[in-house]
């Protein structure tokens, strides 16, 4: 073989060694290129979105909607201990809130009573009736057949404790003609008229979705105070009355020309004070009977 043709043949070599990738497919095509790719995730969920959760309050056994005096408030319902944080409030009948996804208690209020309920928000509008064990109570006076003016009375509402009648004080100050709000239970009242010891007592249930109407009895009378130089004339003005009882203890002090005071039937011992003198009387109240009582500035 000559020198030229070896070389030739040499270079036909070469050329198709640089022609063939080291990529290419002997039996096909050429090889894809090699390459770095991320792995296929699957898609985050859509987030839940915030809803709204409608609330009302009906009364245990008659079923009536509660359409005023309510008071809401909507906690976080945490596992954690530790004071609940207040979400929502709102004072309207029926409340809307808008939460979003979580564990709730949904609180309401209704005078003294309450009732609460746990509530679940998954991001779709959610109601809830939440149902309270409630009545009321509604108080006057009288004596006899005629009513007591109710600016001249003032109620107590306890709740019994064993045999102590007045083992919780629920509220006192409550006027005559207004409707307290109560849970189901029986209660002691204590009516107090005037200012001194006309004092009546009573037990009274209070029924669920009813309003006990009570009136409680006095026996007692308002009498007009005063020291007189003989029956029938002026009171002498800037004298200090003591009303006592038979046993010497004190019932109430006044100081005035006319003072009135309200007392229960009974006897009394009147002492009235005048420029440095002191004279006394026993008088008997009346139930119903309001009258003067004079104490005439006689030497004894």
């Amino acid at each position: 073989m000559g020198l030229w043709r070896v070389i030739a043949i040499l270079a036909a070599t070469a050329a198709g060694a640089r022609a063939q990738s080291p990529f290419d497919n002997p039996v096909g095509g050429p090889l894809p290129s090699p390459g770095i790719t991320s792995p296929i995730l699957p898609q985050p969920a859509p987030a839940e979105s915030e809803a709204d959760l409608s609330l009302s309050a009906t009364l245990v056994g008659g079923g009536q909607r509660l359409r005023s005096g309510l008071a809401w408030r909507v906690y976080e319902d945490k596992a954690e201990a530790g004071k609940p944080a207040i979400v929502a409030r709102s004072t309207d009948a029926t409340p809307s809130f808008r939460l979003p996804p979580g564990s709730y208690v949904a609180t309401v209020t209704y005078g003294f009573a309450s009732a609460s309920k746990r509530v679940t928000m998954s991001g779709s509008a959610t109601s809830e009736d939440i149902k309270i064990s409630a009545g009321a109570l509604k108080l006057s006076g009288s004596i006899g057949n005629q009513k007591i003016a109710p600016n001249q009375l003032a109620f107590s509402i306890f709740v019994p404790i064993g045999a102590n009648s007045e083992g919780r004080l629920v509220r006192s100050g409550v006027k005559a003609g207004e409707v307290v709000r109560l849970p189901e239970g029986t209660y002691h009242v204590v009516s107090t008229y005037g200012e001194s010891n006309a004092i009546q007592r009573a037990d009274l249930k209070v029924e669920n979705g009813k309003v006990t109407d009570a009136t409680l009895n006095h026996r007692a009378a308002t009498v007009t105070l005063k020291l007189v130089a003989a029956p029938g004339s002026e009171a002498f003005a800037g004298t200090a009355f003591s009303v006592l009882t038979p046993g010497g203890d004190t019932i109430r002090e006044a100081i005035g020309a006319f003072p009135s005071v309200t007392l229960a039937e009974g006897d009394y011992v009147l002492i009235a004070r005048h420029e440095g003198q002191v004279y006394t009387r026993e008088f008997k109240v009346e139930s119903g009977l309001d009258r003067d009582i004079e104490v005439v500035a006689k030497a004894s």
